[in-house]
């Protein structure tokens, strides 16, 4: 199987299905004359023309507009930001206009948008671009949030999400634009909401979501150094959020680590523990541990980033202590 980059996953499946409907179209900050700020929609103005990849001013509140305005009327925008950090702009739109549009008219106006870019932490962007939102859009009823790990999942889920009749936000990296991975040439795609077991295990179930999930895959390799089986999950969506699967996994590993990088309060570890203990309390044979990026806005130096994020050495610290070694 061909092995291609993030990047290339996304920008092939944007084109893929910008090809079969006209309907689609791509509008950002630097999406089209420069090729994507992190050139994942390189080529595209070619193809499509400026008409359907259009560039913006720096004005996501403007733009977000734009594309609630024309989902509206029958179109179905992705639009681009260049960090959700940049979204905090537009989020008025893209909360009470985008998640709302559709119960607020009674079933009238569907809306069917993607907002995408990239999320968390980069390398030394310091606090106000470092910032993790994933809960944030969570939080909201309307919305859907997805969150992929890989190059084969980000391609499917997004051919899936522009498809899709409600607004979703999809949320990428930009220390995984460069990732490469095993990406089938045919068509596929993969559901919303349907969390993908990594790989199985015995000992403890580890969950995780995004480019975290670099961080879980090291550590289980690690513990089965060590003779510790641990079960792998990546959510690949936070709403919906595939309870059962996890669910399931605690009930036969009966300890479990969830790895976010968001800060710890109100989080989706937070909730993910919530419901884990009400449904799965009697199998549980330890505490359940979250491993957050500590509470404090990101700093821009390397080794304090280091220290803060969710990273190998802590993961394995919480494995030890659910694991009481």
């Amino acid at each position: 199987m061909r092995v291609i980059q993030f990047r290339e996953a996304l920008r092939e499946a944007m084109s893929e299905e910008m090809r079969k409907d006209d309907k689609i179209f791509l509008m950002g900050e630097e999406v089209a004359e420069y090729n994507g700020a992190y050139k994942v929609s390189q080529g595209m103005l070619d193809e499509f023309g400026a008409e359907r990849v259009i560039d913006t001013p720096i004005a996501e509140l403007g733009f977000a507009g734009i594309g609630v305005g024309a989902a509206m009327n029958g179109l179905r925008p992705i639009i681009e930001f260049m960090t959700f950090n940049f979204s905090l702009v537009a989020i008025d739109q893209v909360i009470n206009s985008a998640a709302k549009m559709m119960s607020m008219s009674g079933g009238q106006f569907p809306m069917p948008i993607v907002f995408r870019g990239p999320t968390g932490n980069a390398g030394m962007l310091s606090s106000q671009h470092s910032q993790n939102f994933e809960n944030w859009y969570a939080n909201t009823p309307g919305l859907k949030v997805v969150v992929p790990s890989n190059p084969y999942d980000a391609k499917g889920l997004l051919k899936s999400a522009i498809r899709d009749h409600d607004p979703v936000i999809f949320m990428e990296s930009e220390l995984m634009y460069g990732d490469k991975g095993e990406v089938p040439e045919g068509e596929y795609l993969l559901p919303i909401g349907q969390a993908h077991v990594v790989r199985e295990g015995s000992d403890v179930t580890i969950v995780s979501f995004g480019k975290m999930m670099k961080v879980v895959n090291e550590a289980a390799d690690e513990l089965a150094k060590n003779g510790v089986n641990a079960e792998v999950i990546d959510l690949r969506s936070v709403r919906p959020l595939d309870y059962p699967t996890i669910i399931e996994s605690v009930k036969k590993t009966n300890r479990l680590v969830i790895v976010e990088e968001a800060w710890p309060l109100s989080s989706l570890a937070t909730d993910i523990s919530f419901n884990v203990q009400k449904d799965a309390f009697d199998y549980l044979d330890a505490p359940i541990r979250r491993v957050n990026s500590m509470d404090l806005p990101l700093p821009y130096a390397p080794t304090l980033i280091e220290a803060i994020l969710p990273n190998v050495k802590r993961t394995l610290a919480a494995v030890d202590s659910v694991m009481y070694k």
